[in-house]
């Protein structure tokens, strides 16, 4: 098994899988998803954290479904949620059954853990039944137990043979309904497992993030090392970047992955330099409050916020529109050509009329 880089997204023709509504994969943007942390049993506190996940830009969002309790839950959650949902499901081929048949857009499976060949055939019977995808989700927990025994692997083959061997197995059933994901908790292995993916399966379309990544600072930091490598490659037609947090975050964290490196932007950027002993105005407040306002703005316009004239509007002459700041006032200026100058206390205010006012 060869490592090569892919160098560009042009390189991976992967087939299309439809999650309801959302394509993914066979060039189709990037999508952005993640998963309630409510009971899905309580319908009501899903679905509104659902309509959450969406008012940041969540494309699909996936729930657990633990047990038969939930399933009720689960079916109103499929019939009234205005993103596609995936069934996550551990252990239990017959809840995926049930899931299937409630309504799920998409099953998300281990079949290291659903059990016995037969229960996995089962899942992807029901699966063909209902017209769904399965995304087959490996991580270092649940190996294929052929893969599991082969001594002399690193992590990132077993997690790549894994997929493999499941692959061929559902392929063998006549099912190429598939998204993969192989994930890890190291940044490393998950960019080697996911380049080693890519090259063993390009057909099929790959679900990329860090698992187990940690809390906001520590599990953003992490996700976007690897998820960013990934993508600036062309790898990784689906994301959830998993975070201990609110998973509002999680949206928010991928949105701004993806406007970073030039994919995706649905919200402002904004531009604001490091303060310095130049700096005569309170520009680290003077930054959070404009980033707080931001995010009640839904283009995808640049915003600079510049602490002097060094870094004035010269250095930020690609932003649409920004203030520069000199000693206790500043310069709000369009696309680098001043506008007006304006006293500390007012800029902030005085940009947002303009932003309001041209965008």
């Amino acid at each position: 098994m060869t490592l090569e880089r892919l160098d560009s997204k042009a390189e991976r023709h992967t087939r299309t899988v439809m999650v309801r509504d959302v394509a993914v994969g066979g060039g189709a943007p990037v999508s952005v998803q993640s998963m309630c942390t409510t009971d899905t049993a309580d319908a009501d506190a899903t679905l509104e954290q659902i309509k959450r996940l969406v008012d940041a830009g969540c494309e699909i969002v996936r729930v657990a479904v633990p047990n038969a309790d939930a399933l009720d839950g689960f079916e109103r959650i499929c019939a009234e949620s205005p993103v596609p949902v995936v069934a996550d499901i551990h252990f239990d081929h017959k809840l995926a059954i049930a899931a299937a048949e409630r309504g799920a857009d998409a099953l998300r499976i281990n079949p290291g853990n659903i059990g016995s060949v037969e229960r996995v055939d089962a899942v992807i019977d029901a699966a063909t039944r209902a017209g769904i995808p399965i995304r087959i989700g490996v991580n270092a927990g649940s190996l294929d137990p052929k893969v599991a025994e082969m001594e002399g692997l690193s992590l990132a083959e077993r997690l790549v043979l894994s997929c493999a061997s499941f692959v061929e197995h559902f392929e063998a059933r006549g099912f190429t309904n598939v998204v993969l994901s192989a994930k890890a908790h190291s940044v490393p292995v998950t960019i080697e497992t996911y380049r080693m993916l890519a090259e063993r399966l390009p057909d099929f379309p790959l679900h990329v993030g860090v698992t187990e990544a940690g809390t906001l600072r520590q599990g953003t930091v992490k996700n976007c090392a690897a998820v960013g490598v990934l993508l600036e490659e062309g790898i990784g037609d689906t994301m959830r970047l998993s975070l201990t947090a609110d998973p509002v975050e999680e949206v928010l964290v991928a949105w701004e992955l993806l406007g970073a490196l030039g994919l995706r932007r649905r919200t402002p950027e904004l531009v604001s330099c490091p303060t310095c002993g130049r700096t005569q105005v309170n520009l680290i407040g003077m930054a959070e409050e404009v980033e707080r306002r931001l995010q009640e703005v839904r283009v995808p316009i640049s915003v600079a916020v510049m602490g002097c004239v060094v870094n004035g509007p010269g250095e930020a002459r690609d932003a649409d529109i920004g203030i520069a700041c000199g000693q206790h006032k500043g310069v709000i200026f369009v696309h680098g050509e001043p506008l007006r100058t304006v006293l500390e206390d007012q800029l902030v205010d005085e940009l947002f009329l303009e932003i309001r006012k041209r965008f």
